[in-house]
């Protein structure tokens, strides 16, 4: 799989960015909550896997290979998606096409997208279709040409076929990315994350209280997250202060699937299953937010200040851990990504940082001991180049200073 940025720190992932002119959010993003479920090529078996489904959805718009065997005329890949929560799609788009200077390699030239509504075995109905061109120039996108229907999905099949300049018999097909925007229903929180998982290069240990998550990996390594819908962010640390990075789902079979980033590596497909042995490394406290917590897990309306219902869970774990620590001096510090004008997202993200200030001051803490700030887009903690990066970039600092 491609090289993805180091991502760094837990973030706000909020349902809009923080910019006035952004785009709304790339639904069919890994950092939104959609997660690849199955992959087929046939005629041939064109050792397509999971890792490359990931590429497609992981915000990266560089163009990568997305095929392990080349392609003859006729085959086709497909890539099925699950959603978090019931989607009606307004547009689909695939960006930077471009061509590799090789004869036996090509983008991709026919790209159809599907959608179920009952099941991930269907029935499938067309929601949107186009035929490739190369682009001039990057940052560019073709807009698929959408079905007249456009129902509320939960998985998106994603068909490729063709090549833009097949040179050769046997071509090595590349592809970007898929970018899909609409309407979504708010996920329900994931009660999942709670339990031992293990694999390939996993051993992973959770544990849950509502929206907050700590736990160790690796044996010996602390962790803690924020839940929101169905997805996980994490930071850990090992013994000797080597950093990773999580992002990750837990799906209806009880399997984790995510991404991780060890050192400022690129990140890598970190997938386990539920295991029945006992823990050995989780920490006896309780999982809690408070003073010195950076926090992911409140959403709010797009380019809005309101807070969404359903992150009133942790906003009332925000107040509880406040209350808990008796902090004074509590400074709720708003980041944002950097979509849009400088200005703007500074103002955003003080006017969100004030909302959360008032929904903590409403739950009972004491409106001397608490402020807001803002400081926008200046002061990234990863990459702004993705949608993994710029979901890390939108968060919430607190801090206290007695």
């Amino acid at each position: 799989m491609r090289k993805l940025r180091w991502l760094l720190c837990l973030a706000i992932m909020p349902t809009g960015t923080l910019a006035q002119d952004a785009a709304p959010p790339d639904l069919l993003s890994f950092a939104q909550g959609a997660v690849p479920v199955a992959v087929t090529s046939a005629p041939s078996d064109l050792r397509v896997g999971i890792d490359q489904a990931i590429g497609v959805i992981d915000g990266n718009w560089a163009g990568f290979g997305i095929l392990r065997k080349p392609a003859v005329a006729g085959d086709v890949v497909e890539m099925t998606f699950s959603l978090p929560a019931p989607t009606r799609f307004d547009r689909f788009a695939v960006p930077n096409v471009f061509e590799t200077r090789s004869p036996s390699q090509t983008f991709v030239k026919t790209v159809e997208v599907l959608g179920a509504t009952d099941s991930v075995d269907g029935p499938y109905l067309p929601l949107a279709r186009a035929e490739l061109t190369t682009h001039e120039s990057d940052g560019e996108q073709t807009a698929l040409v959408l079905s007249d229907d456009q129902p509320e999905v939960r998985w998106v099949r994603l068909r490729l076929s063709g090549g833009i300049d097949v040179q050769t018999d046997k071509s090595f097909l590349e592809f970007s990315e898929l970018i899909g925007t609409g309407v979504q229903q708010e996920p329900p929180l994931s009660e999942a994350f709670a339990g031992v998982w293990s694999g390939r290069g996993v051993k992973l240990e959770l544990e849950q209280k509502g929206p907050v998550v700590t736990g160790c990996y690796d044996g010996n390594s602390e962790l803690k997250g924020t839940v929101r819908g169905n997805i996980l962010r994490a930071l850990g640390a090992d013994p000797a202060g080597v950093p990773s990075q999580f992002i990750l789902i837990a799906g209806d079979d009880g399997a984790i699937q995510g991404l991780r980033s060890s050192n400022g590596a690129p990140f890598k497909p970190y997938n386990g299953d539920r295991s029945d042995k006992p823990a050995t490394c989780l920490q006896p406290e309780p999982p809690k937010l408070g003073c010195g917590s950076i926090v992911h897990g409140i959403g709010f309306d797009f380019d809005s200040d309101r807070i969404r219902p359903a992150s009133q869970g942790v906003v009332e774990e925000l107040y509880a851990g406040l209350s808990a620590d008796a902090g004074t001096g509590i400074r709720i510090i708003g980041h944002s990504s950097s979509e849009g004008a400088e200005d703007y997202n500074r103002d955003l993200s003080e006017r969100r940082a004030r909302s959360v200030v008032a929904a903590l001051v409403d739950l009972g803490i004491d409106p001397a001991d608490i402020s807001a700030a803002g400081r926008g887009e200046a002061e990234p903690i990863a990459s702004n180049d993705d949608e993994a990066g710029r979901s890390l970039n939108r968060r919430v600092e607190v801090t206290c200073s007695g």
